[in-house]
């Protein structure tokens, strides 16, 4: 599988927020008290374990997607015999995930744990304790470094999750850039609450900026649960600092127009965006709605993802957003 990882002529990168990935251990320096098996939620060592493994059946389902079509790369390149090996994403980001624990577990003793993954994480002074993390192949993505970065705090605002930037060498020897992001939420209102998602893109543009002054062709891609939509101020802001968002038009195979479904409305808040230099290696991006993700919407008519809970009421899903999956052609 490896072999054929290596030998691959694309390289696959997924965007998921995990919905609460929770471990079932009180840390006292955070809020995490309705994860718990004494909580409302009773979330168990069991119900954490099948999310474990949720999570980990959905990432190497992914793995078995292939791009259908492409926008600018040649015919030849997708039909590839190569190209339809079946191998494990390369990157995945993450959202919502509380700590090494629930990390390790997810790399090292789920369904995941002969994959070969290793992962990055923030440590952020958010109140709930979630952070983001990025999960990687070493064999095609070398790590060469990574940090946090820390969000200014505005007046009267609680600290919110860092940004996560990682780089890394391809097999072709190219540096990928990294952010990975999980904006604040809209908590408020979205007129209220946009000055904190403002603060965030724009500490994103000003490393994005200093990536371009090194080198005016670096390879940058962002991605994350952005809590905003496509045609946001925080998103547009981003898109004049020379990034673009590969994921606006994506849709996903079963029916899903957005990563994220409210009042029967499919909307997207996660996002991929990328330098100029990037996206001439994009193949194509699409939601990753996966049959298992999804459950019959009884309110609203068609479908919803297939969350793992509602409230406090427990469903036993995956999440409740569907996963980003965008494939890259790697020369």
């Amino acid at each position: 599988m490896f072999l054929s990882l290596i030998l691959s002529s694309f390289f696959t990168f997924v965007e998921l927020n995990c919905e609460n990935l929770f471990d079932t251990v009180h840390d006292s320096l955070k809020n995490d008290v309705e994860f718990l098996p004494e909580s409302d939620y009773h979330w168990t060592r069991t119900r954490y374990w099948r999310k474990l493994n949720h999570l980990s059946q959905e990432i190497i389902a992914l793995g078995e997607l292939f791009p259908s079509s492409s926008e600018g790369v040649a015919d030849s390149a997708i039909v590839n015999p190569i190209n339809h090996d079946w191998h494990l994403p390369d990157l995945v980001a993450l959202c919502e995930v509380e700590n090494d624990s629930a990390m390790i577990a997810l790399t090292k003793r789920s369904l995941l744990r002969k994959a070969g993954y290793e992962y990055v994480m923030t440590s952020s002074p958010d109140e709930r304790g979630i952070d983001v993390a990025l999960v990687y192949q070493p064999f095609s993505f070398r790590l060469l470094g990574c940090h946090s970065i820390r969000i200014k705090r505005l007046p009267d605002t609680r600290p919110t999750r860092d940004i996560l930037y990682a780089k890394g060498m391809l097999v072709n020897d190219d540096t990928l850039h990294v952010f990975v992001v999980h904006a604040p939420s809209r908590r408020g209102g979205e007129q209220a609450s946009r000055p904190y998602r403002m603060q965030v893109a724009s500490q994103l543009a000003s490393s994005v900026d200093s990536l371009y002054a090194l080198h005016d062709r670096a390879k940058i891609i962002i991605t994350g649960d952005f809590n905003d939509y496509d045609d946001s101020p925080a998103l547009r802001y981003l898109q004049n600092h020379h990034l673009i968002n590969i994921s606006k038009d994506a849709k996903g195979r079963n029916g899903a127009k957005g990563t994220y479904r409210y009042h029967g409305e499919w909307r997207s808040l996660d996002h991929m965006l990328c330098s100029p230099a990037l996206l001439e290696h994009r193949m194509m991006c699409e939601i990753g709605d996966l049959p298992f993700l999804l459950a019959d919407d009884e309110k609203y008519g068609g479908k919803k993802p297939f969350r793992t809970y509602l409230g406090p009421k427990y469903l036993g899903g995956y999440s409740d957003h569907l996963p980003l999956v965008t494939w890259f052609l790697i020369e």
